[in-house]
């Protein structure tokens, strides 16, 4: 596929992402343009298949989010009015995937491999952390991660047995369908460490929630922005290492 294709095909993913999210009510108007910058930074600086691995992410998201709404819209715990992302926490989420594509677009694909797997890490800690905090809900049995006091479910910091495995579970998914998509169907070892990355960032961002955010010292978003990274960093080091 030559380069003007590709960009082409990039803009049209990124604009078909944007229009469909909004329309089935998992974006915002500004969350959809957001989405389609990001598609145009992920397609273009780092590769299509990272775009079509952020596409299969957002499927999965759309399916979490939607399951049992009517339960979470009873208990206040949805996002937004029936579950739309805006624009910052479109921002949140990508952001770090975004700094990796740029980073392999300065370095004209020289580490194209490492960079794949810190994104694939990035998508990682997204994935864990929504499917923790939209099905873990179900889990009435929470403690705060800092005291492991009893709290009320939805609890910035909380975790359950059910959230935490189900958060291992989202970023086993988001680490096999990343991986398929970017290098194809052939298993690695490797392949362990942004799942665990993944699963580290969700924790990360339970123990910022339970004190940073709650104090008021970070954003919801600033959090997820910065875990997502760490998850990234994390993955990307001992790849670094043992690759």
């Amino acid at each position: 596929m030559d380069a003007v294709t590709e960009i082409i095909l990039v803009l049209f993913l990124s604009a078909a992402l944007s229009t469909v999210a909004v329309r089935v009510k998992l974006l915002t108007p500004s969350g959809a343009v957001t989405a389609l910058a990001v598609g145009l930074v992920l397609g273009i600086a780092g590769s299509i298949y990272w775009l079509i691995a952020v596409l299969a992410f957002a499927v999965i998201g759309f399916m979490v989010t939607k399951l049992n709404l009517s339960e979470k819209k009873m208990k206040g715990l949805q996002e937004g009015r029936s579950g739309e992302r805006t624009g910052k926490n479109v921002l949140g989420v990508a952001l770090p995937g975004c700094m990796f594509a740029l980073i392999n677009l300065y370095s004209g694909d020289k580490y194209y491999f490492i960079l794949s797997v810190g994104f694939i890490a990035t998508i990682a800690v997204a994935a864990a952390d929504t499917v923790a905090s939209e099905l873990g809900t179900k889990d009435k049995n929470v403690w705060m991660i800092t005291t492991f006091e009893r709290v009320l479910p939805g609890t910035d910091g909380g975790i359950s047995l059910l959230g935490t495995l189900l958060s291992l579970m989202g970023s086993a998914v988001a680490v096999l369908l990343g991986w398929t998509v970017i290098f194809g169907l052939s298993f690695d070892a490797l392949m362990i460490i942004p799942l665990l990355a993944g699963f580290i960032g969700c924790l990360l961002d339970s123990l910022l929630g339970a004190t940073l955010e709650t104090e008021g010292r970070i954003t919801k978003y600033f959090n997820n922005m910065s875990t997502g990274l760490m998850g990234g960093i994390i993955a990307v080091i001992f790849v670094g290492i043992l690759g």
